[in-house]
């Protein structure tokens, strides 16, 4: 028997046997998909948070899961709305949205797609669920007290810097959430005789010119105002802060390792964390409106002392002794 003839004969027995195996073969399962939909600056530390937290449930990224990041500029808001119609018809199985603005942002744009969410006012409020328990729609996540926490905040503030009575805060005008947190930081001052000055904040650019006059008109203080744009933009006004040697209050205490100088309230990194829970059980099947709204109330108050040196700022001990967390 010719060579060519003999391979032909092996090959074709080859093909009879295996053929049958190859047409019950199965497809690979599809890698189910999460879209993150966050302003880009600061929040990053909560999506690493939540890749933290999944990988303590067992999910790994790429193997059990796949992570589709959707950045957005501060105070581009049209920008959330397109992000979660593309993601919506990318068929992710849900959308983690972080912060109130991007979450409405998000809910407003979609139909289908589950989210969840971190917001730092209260749900209920805000429409994005019909109860803690019962959120009764397609959204469900993380809630924490931020704006609850702003009187406490300049409290200590004040305690730390005695002679304390002209602060500044920046928030995007643009941005309800902010607008409505300055406002009530604005009453919280005036109640305690101190005067708060509003600054806009806008683009990464425009913030840098607000930046240069920071220390102008007496201003003794910078006062945090929660809110997406201010955030986001958080390390750019510690950077400019420490520059001109200016205290500086925060609500997130992970802030304070990146040079802030003090923070009272939550970590957004350990927020992240919490919300992979939600994220993992809606991956498993379970809708939205059957997890009630997980509220996190941890609070701590984070103290940087290189900070604090650099300023030339001596920080009572009274304070120090109550810090849960100090840099050195």
């Amino acid at each position: 028997m010719k060579p060519s003839r003999l391979v032909g004969l092996i090959v074709f027995a080859l093909g009879a046997v295996v053929a049958p195996h190859v047409g019950h073969a199965q497809a690979p399962a599809k890698l189910p998909h999460v879209g993150a939909i966050y302003l880009s600056g600061h929040h990053q530390v909560i999506v690493d948070g939540l890749r933290q937290g999944l990988r303590d449930l067992g999910l790994e990224e790429g193997k059990h899961y796949g992570l589709d990041l959707r950045e957005i500029k501060g105070g581009d808001w049209p920008a959330v709305g397109q992000a979660a119609r593309d993601l919506e018809r990318a068929h992710v199985e849900l959308i983690y949205a972080v912060t109130t603005q991007v979450t409405l942002g998000a809910k407003q744009a979609t139909t289908k797609v589950p989210i969840v969410f971190y917001v730092g006012v209260d749900p209920v409020a805000a429409g994005l669920v019909e109860s803690f328990a019962k959120p009764g729609g397609r959204l469900s996540g993380v809630h924490s007290l931020s704006r609850d926490l702003t009187v406490k905040r300049m409290e200590i503030l004040r305690e730390m810097i005695p002679k304390l009575h002209r602060m500044v805060t920046f928030f995007d005008s643009r941005e309800s959430i902010s607008k409505e947190n300055a406002q009530l930081a604005g009453k919280v001052a005036q109640r305690m005789g101190l005067q708060l000055v509003e600054r806009h904040l806008g683009s990464v650019d425009e913030t840098r010119g607000v930046l240069q006059g920071l220390t102008s008109g007496g201003i003794q203080a910078y006062f945090h105002t929660p809110g997406g744009t201010a955030t986001s933009q958080a390390p750019l006004i510690i950077a400019a802060a420490r520059t001109k040697k200016l205290p500086t209050m925060f609500h997130d205490t992970s802030l304070v390792a990146l040079g802030g100088l003090a923070a009272y309230g939550h970590n957004y990194r350990e927020i992240g964390r919490l919300s992979a829970k939600h994220v993992q059980r809606v991956l498993a099947g379970i809708p939205p409106k059957d997890l009630p709204v997980e509220n996190y109330d941890k609070v701590g108050l984070a103290l940087n002392l290189q900070t604090a040196k650099e300023i030339g700022l001596s920080i009572p001990q009274a304070v120090r002794f109550r810090a849960d967390q100090l840099i050195e």
